[in-house]
């Protein structure tokens, strides 16, 4: 399968030190835009609307009382009939949180409706994606738990998969520390913002990974999505990774996406450029491999997750790799090993 576009995407071009937009097929309509602002709105919506996603209820607090008993629901009107929905038996605690619950959807869809209006103004407008891409998206969903899952475990992250569907499900569970938890529920957040529709129409550059690894570092580091400033080591390898150069990155990432060769070959050679690099302090085999699926899935190329049982091989192949085996290697272990297309 040839490297291919698709879906109806942006197509950007320069003239004058303008940047210019493309739509496709219906003709050709060119603008001028502020394309870095439209991507840094766009990652913005798709954050909110996954933080909107997440929202384990959404409507109106209220009790009801029956007998002596006082219970609480959550009211709210689809296609304008009114429903309620019941939370649980009544106390302050819970009553509390639905209260903010609320309000944290009303400012989440107040702030949508802002983005919507600057993206406007700023003479963007949507494309559709393929049929290909939607159902890439379907299958990446539905895949989504064991791919945490298996990911966690490569992180070394002490789990089992029912306690890491407890964690996604509830984003809690007993008998795991508290930072295990907290890498499980942002590669959770970090897998919803790439199935973003929005995000996934997005070009796979540098500021998406760097906005993936900022979410998959959340809690851990303030600024986990920054470029790397300080030495690192490699535990297990000799290898030492010099200091990652912002404009380099960016320019070999693009060298990466734009080479002649089969999607899954693009995507796997992004994700080792990228844990080789060491671009980031931490987070980043989980950012890599995040990163790969977005430009993997947005080709409607299948997905990319090193499975439990290929763990050990693939750490002992990827410290190969980083002290200077050839690519081939790890990247044919990768493609049968660790790919799945669902085509």
């Amino acid at each position: 399968m040839k490297k291919k576009t698709l879906y109806l995407g942006l197509k950007f071009g320069e003239q004058n030190g303008k940047i210019l937009l493309k739509m496709f097929p219906k003709g050709v309509k060119i603008m001028n835009i502020k394309y870095i602002e439209i991507q840094e709105l766009l990652r913005s919506r798709a954050d909110l609307q996954a933080r909107l996603n997440l929202m384990p209820y959404d409507g109106t607090p209220e009790i009801k009382e029956r007998g002596d008993g006082k219970y609480l629901y959550v009211r709210k009107r689809i296609a304008g009939k009114l429903t309620s929905t019941y939370v649980g038996i009544y106390n302050e605690e819970l009553y509390n949180l639905l209260l903010r619950n609320a309000r944290e959807i009303r400012e989440i869809r107040k702030e949508l409706r802002h983005i919507e209006k600057k993206l406007a103004d700023a003479g963007y407008t949507e494309d559709q994606l393929s049929v290909d891409i939607i159902n890439n998206i379907s299958f990446a969903r539905a895949n989504m738990k064991i791919n945490i899952y298996d990911q966690a475990i490569l992180e070394g992250v002490a789990t089992s998969f029912p306690q890491t569907e407890e964690i996604i499900d509830n984003g809690k569970v007993s008998g795991m520390t508290a930072t295990d938890v907290q890498k499980i529920l942002n590669l959770k957040y970090a897998w919803e913002f790439i199935l973003d529709k929005d995000v996934i129409a997005s070009t796979s550059d540098y500021y998406i990974l760097s906005h993936i690894a900022k979410i998959v570092n959340e809690g851990f580091f303030p600024e986990g999505g920054r470029i790397r400033g300080i030495p690192v080591k490699i535990g297990g390898s000799s290898y030492v990774p010099p200091l990652p150069i912002e404009s380099d990155v960016k320019d070999r990432i693009q060298e990466i996406t734009k080479e002649n060769i089969d999607v899954i070959d693009v995507a796997i050679k992004l994700c080792l450029y990228c844990m080789k690099t060491q671009i980031f302090l931490d987070g980043n085999k989980r950012a890599s491999i995040i990163f790969a699926n977005h430009y993997l899935i947005s080709h409607g190329g299948g997905i990319l997750v090193i499975p439990e049982k290929e763990v050990p091989e693939f750490k002992s192949l990827l410290v190969r790799y980083y002290e200077g085996e050839n690519i081939s290697i790890i990247s044919n272990f990768m493609k049968n090993k660790c790919w799945k297309n669902y085509l």
